[in-house]
């Protein structure tokens, strides 16, 4: 039994040292975060594209010829969704970077929302739920038009 509380002191003794090192964040370098885009580009090329594959993806509409589903009818259908979804999931992550981040208030908050439409549209993607794709595609709408209505300035 000696050598067992020699070991486990000594096993405590390297795991305080290990975590000791751990809470000097002081020292660890800034990560380099830096915006490649304006945020203008980042939307318009990259979130603008993703949010409009869950939103064709999503509800009916209607024609000439009667009313058409718009939900994916085949895996490969479902996984393009699933894909753009996580783009638009990450993409409310990047607002928050230095660069985009317009301020630490409302833009982090519309940013979040972002993040939690885009998982719940991945999740509905990969469980196959058009209700759950069409709620979520009307969530990322709503902080869409709340962000835009906070944040875009009319050109003069």
């Amino acid at each position: 039994m000696q050598g067992f509380h020699r070991c486990s002191a000594a096993t405590g003794l390297v795991c305080l040292a290990i975590l000791g090192g751990c809470g000097k964040s002081a020292e660890q370098p800034a990560i380099p975060f830096k915006a490649t885009a304006s945020i203008h580009e980042f939307m318009v090329w990259g979130l603008e594209p993703a949010a409009d594959v869950l939103w064709d993806s999503a509800g009916y509409v209607l024609t000439k010829d009667g009313e058409q589903d718009l939900q994916p009818t085949t895996q490969e259908g479902w996984d393009h969704v699933r894909n753009a979804a996580t783009v638009v999931a990450e993409s409310g992550n990047i607002l928050m970077m230095p660069g985009y981040a317009a301020d630490q208030a409302d833009w982090i908050e519309y940013a979040g929302g972002m993040v939690a439409a885009g998982v719940q549209a991945r999740q509905a993607a990969q469980a196959k739920d058009a209700d759950a794709l069409f709620q979520a595609g009307a969530n990322l709408y709503s902080v869409c038009l709340a962000c835009h209505n906070r944040y875009i300035i009319e050109d003069q």
